[in-house]
């Protein structure tokens, strides 16, 4: 018996590649810092750029997110199954509280 079973879709699925470019440029930032740092650069040049990482990590997060609260969240509570919407309310608050609590 060959398991035809579709995988699972998320709610940033659609916009999956634009999020996956978005990381690389992400991760080629973070390369400059550390050539930054090789180079002794300026302090302050290093902590502007680090800054900007963070703001487009935060960026993806919240997109990531918003995906998850209109596809996920949305699903389990239209499903009218209370256990599954309770999960997922949970998973959601669980989410929010590590977001915000790496602030």
């Amino acid at each position: 018996m060959t398991d035809t079973a579709a995988p699972p879709t998320y709610g940033y699925t659609p916009d999956k590649d634009a999020l996956v470019k978005r990381l690389h440029r992400i991760e080629g930032q973070v390369r400059g810092i550390e050539k930054m740092v090789n180079q002794d650069r300026y302090c302050i040049d290093i902590i502007t750029q680090i800054s900007a990482v963070t703001t487009a990590l935060d960026s993806v997060a919240f997109k990531i997110l918003d995906d998850h609260v209109n596809h996920c969240v949305a699903g389990a509570l239209a499903s009218g199954d209370p256990d599954t919407a309770a999960e997922k309310s949970r998973e959601l608050l669980e989410a929010v509280h590590r977001f915000a609590g790496s602030r």
